[in-house]
């Protein structure tokens, strides 16, 4: 048996974060050791037979089992609410376990149209080949989601908010609606982290993470996770997982589980800056629309306020007037931001969604997911906020100009 931690049972979220995990080793160390091993020893051949066979909980090969994988894996569920994760090698390994362990030929999903582009791509593509049928809706109507559930709907799908647009979907709405219809919700949690947000509260099934965002939090590896209950875990995740090796290595597990013992604190001060530059960005001349939950003027504000504790978060996306050319010349003036794909690094990173992020869907996908050329997303960090105005200012009051 894989011991536990012993922790008083109502520890806040923010204790869970420093001390879930696993116990010390007879050494006693005070920091997670690495464990750098692909295997491990087992005293006797009827021992190995019974542990590989799932008969006694047990290391056995680090494709599947690592302690620390199990670290990262019992903090990150018991930051969820939920009883089981499982770690995996990036984001999107997350969303192709989850999809390979819960559907088959026949099988549909509804899915929001504004996921990330890459999602949209693995759906229409790669599972439309072995006959999954998914049908996009509106991320935010939840008219267009009971309309495109079918006898044969297994999963619902959300990213909330989304990337780029930062729409927010009812999580507990869309929880009934695929309960009632004998199907699952799964949640992206990406953009909040559970800093901000626990889909489970709401009643969703699955929780999906990149831990190359906000849990590892300083963009230093790639890493994805499933959240849920240990018996979906044990029973739909684990057995693809030890075939198909969607493994995430000990080291990326050590280190997403660090950047998880500051997640509370950074997100509040990156939040804190966002919430600032958004406002600042929304009376600039030179801006359109500022995408941003925390914003009361953004359509899902008061939905956004009940399911992520009162926060934005730290992700905006503002359109810049006149389109691609002076979005381009926003980014290209920066110089203090990283000009990157990526967000939830200490260090705030801009991007063009349209040409990056979303540059292998077509324009009329894109186009309806509201992602336009003139459109900038901001990963915001914890860079001094009036250094980051004046940084978008060089640009912004250049095309204004």
């Amino acid at each position: 048996m894989i011991p536990r931690v012993r922790l008083p049972a109502d520890v806040r979220l923010e204790t869970l974060a420093v001390r879930e995990g696993l116990p010390a080793s007879p050494w006693g160390e005070n920091s997670e050791a690495l464990f750098l091993t692909s295997c491990f020893v087992h005293p006797d051949a009827a021992t190995a037979a019974r542990r590989f066979a799932n008969e006694e909980e047990a290391f056995v090969y680090s494709r599947f089992s690592n302690p620390n994988l199990t670290i990262m894996e019992r903090r990150l569920a018991a930051l969820e609410g939920t009883s089981g994760c499982i770690a995996t090698g990036s984001g999107m390994g997350a969303i192709l376990l989850m999809f390979l362990a819960l559907l088959k030929a026949g099988d549909h999903v509804v899915c929001s149209q504004s996921v990330f582009g890459s999602t949209i791509k693995l759906l229409q593509g790669e599972f439309a080949k072995f006959g999954v049928e998914s049908t996009f809706v509106s991320q935010t109507d939840l008219a267009q989601w009971k309309a495109a559930i079918k006898p044969n709907t297994r999963l619902l799908f959300a990213e909330t908010p989304t990337n780029p647009m930062t729409e927010v979907c009812d999580i507990q709405a869309l929880a009934d609606m695929a309960h009632n219809a004998g199907a699952l919700l799964a949640v992206d949690n990406c953009m909040c982290s559970p800093a901000l947000q626990q889909p489970v509260k709401f009643g969703a099934d699955i929780v999906m993470h990149s831990g190359t965002k906000f849990l590892d939090g300083q963009g230093r590896v790639n890493a994805g996770a499933l959240c849920a209950t240990q018996v979906m875990v044990d029973e739909k995740f684990l057995p693809v997982m030890r075939s198909g090796g969607l493994s995430l290595s000990p080291f990326n597990a050590w280190v997403v589980a660090k950047g998880m013992e500051t997640l509370s604190v950074r997100m509040k001060a990156q939040s804190d800056n966002s919430l600032q530059l958004a406002q600042w960005l929304e009376q600039h001349p030179a801006v359109a629309r500022v995408y941003y939950p925390g914003l009361p003027s953004h359509p899902q504000y008061e939905l956004a306020m009940k399911q992520q504790s009162g926060s934005g978060g730290a992700v905006l996306s503002f359109d810049v007037k006149g389109g691609r050319e002076p979005s381009f010349a926003v980014i290209d003036a920066t110089q203090v931001c990283s000009i990157a794909a990526n967000f939830g690094d200490v260090r705030s990173i801009i991007t063009h969604p349209a040409t990056t992020t979303h540059g292998r869907l077509t324009e009329a996908q894109r186009q309806a997911a509201g992602i336009g050329q003139g459109m900038i997303r901001m990963g915001v960090g914890l860079e001094h906020i009036e250094d980051l105005k004046a940084d978008l200012a060089r640009g912004l009051d250049a095309v204004a100009a």
